[in-house]
């Protein structure tokens, strides 16, 4: 089984203003067990896993991050740093986080004369989790609660990323819950009418 290499070097890379051009990603997954599943009281976020990468020679945790390059979208390259660095593919939501400005500390001699990152994140949900990816040999993944991850988060820009994430998605739950509620109440004021009530009025 081949596996497609990691872009390496930065022939190709993005700038603006000055600063290095980098796009990444949350990947994320709903726990789906008969316990939270039916538990309609279980907190929304005991339900959710984020996936965190090793950086390569060091056992802190980040999220799949890279440089966007000018012959790729922004999210085409969150969802490539995702399958090389993380070996995941998913649905990536197209609106994002936000936007972090950040050093990098791995080549800060580099950006410094640039000015730094701009970082773009995003949230992916993971439907498929490869056995062999690019960076597998240099990189390990982890699956972690929302607590555990921003405990072990290596960078700062990122726990904001994660605390944002989790605020969407919080908010998300929240409008759902109220629509399918709503929904419901409408269904039984329905079923209350009794027909014999109902008269056409010219």
């Amino acid at each position: 089984m081949s596996v497609l290499s990691s872009r390496t070097g930065r022939d190709r890379q993005r700038y603006d203003n000055n600063f290095r051009l980098v796009s990444g990603c949350i990947p994320y997954r709903l726990i789906k067990d008969e316990e939270t599943e039916e538990d309609s009281s279980v907190d929304f976020v005991n339900k959710l896993e984020v996936l965190m990468v090793s950086s390569p020679n060091r056992h802190d945790l980040v999220f799949p991050k890279g440089g966007w390059e000018d012959d790729e979208t922004v999210l085409e390259a969150a969802s490539r740093e995702a399958m090389e660095e993380a070996g995941v593919k998913g649905i990536l939501r197209e609106l994002p986080l936000g936007v972090w400005e950040f050093r990098s500390k791995s080549s800060c001699v580099e950006d410094e004369c640039f000015g730094g990152c701009k970082g773009y994140m995003f949230a992916l949900q993971v439907t498929e989790e490869l056995e062999a990816w690019p960076e597998r040999e240099n990189r390990e993944r982890k699956w972690l609660n929302v607590k555990e991850a921003l405990e072990l988060c290596r960078y700062e820009w990122m726990q904001r990323a994660l605390e944002e994430f989790l605020r969407v998605m919080e908010e998300e739950t929240r409008l759902r819950t109220e629509e399918e509620t709503l929904h419901d109440s409408s269904k039984l004021e329905e079923c209350q009418i009794d027909p014999c009530y109902c008269f056409l009025v010219n």
